[in-house]
């Protein structure tokens, strides 16, 4: 999941690579409200806004119920991806939107109704809907239109120079970048409250392609170390319960096609930047 220079010893990189044999990290469940804690000023908005084909949300009618459903897991419309930008405005979503009520929505949906004492039933009603309204803004377009969890804020200072992994705890979100570009970007989660994945500046030392991890005996596919034995890998937890859990540590991929490319374009001595 996360430089030194090129010019390390041979010496120096067995012993880094052997350390990390023995740390390794793996998916663990956590404790939490699933967001940031960073929520905006309430606006007091009454009435439910849809986004129109053009990305222009306009007024729709309030449900006859506060019970009504007005979305669940496996819809997929305009208003599905208005709920995914404004959940994103409060730090309970990282991805999308989509435009497709997916796990990660449904999770999300589940915590923002946990914190406000609702129901968490991970379906959006008429009350959830209402207190969310509230609390968020009228999405413009770019963020309707985010693609691949592109996170609207520029990435850190230390990442628009040279070949870098630039990953941001703040919107769980790692991009690849060269020379200030983003070349590929993917969803990440992070290590647990008592196995903090590092911040700093460092850079990859070691890969494994096959890395089975030596502490926990779990699988770590695509593993990049880049400080101790915490690295960027693909994690099937992450893929299978979303941000339901946590790592000891390293920093999970969840999308295996995604981190399959970004592997075999990686090398040993590129930076990895890890920042709120």
């Amino acid at each position: 999941m996360r430089t030194t220079k090129m010019g390390r010893s041979l010496a120096v990189v067995a012993g880094a690579a052997a350390l990390a044999a023995v740390t390794g990290c793996t998916a663990q469940p956590v404790n939490g409200n699933g967001g940031n804690g960073k929520h905006r000023s309430p606006l007091h908005i009454e009435v439910p806004h849809t986004p129109s084909g053009d990305g222009t949300p306009s007024a729709a009618p309030a449900p006859a119920s506060s019970a009504a459903v007005l979305w669940a897991r496996g819809d997929s419309d305009a208003g599905v991806r208005e709920l995914q930008a404004r959940l994103r405005q409060v730090g309970w979503l990282f991805d999308g939107p989509t435009g497709t009520y997916d796990d990660l929505t449904e999770n999300a949906v589940k915590g923002f109704q946990g914190k406000r004492g609702l129901p968490q039933t991970g379906q959006v009603d008429s009350a959830t809907w209402q207190r969310l309204l509230r609390m968020t803004h009228t999405p413009g377009k770019w963020e309707l239109y985010l693609m691949g969890g592109q996170p609207a804020a520029a990435p850190d200072p230390r990442c628009m120079t040279g070949r870098v992994l630039c990953i941001s705890k703040t919107s769980r979100t790692l991009r690849w970048m060269i020379d200030g570009r983003t070349v590929s970007t993917m969803a990440v989660r992070f290590g647990a409250q008592y196995t903090p994945t590092r911040d700093g500046v460092f850079s990859v030392y070691w890969k494994s392609r096959h890395h089975v991890s030596t502490l926990y005996h779990s699988p770590m596919p695509y593993a990049m170390f880049f400080s101790g034995g915490q690295a960027v890998h693909y994690s099937y937890d992450f893929a299978a319960r979303g941000y339901a859990g946590g790592s000891h540590g390293c920093v999970n991929v969840r999308d295996e096609e995604a981190i399959a490319a970004l592997f075999s374009q990686v090398r040993n001595g590129d930076k990895v930047v890890v920042y709120w």
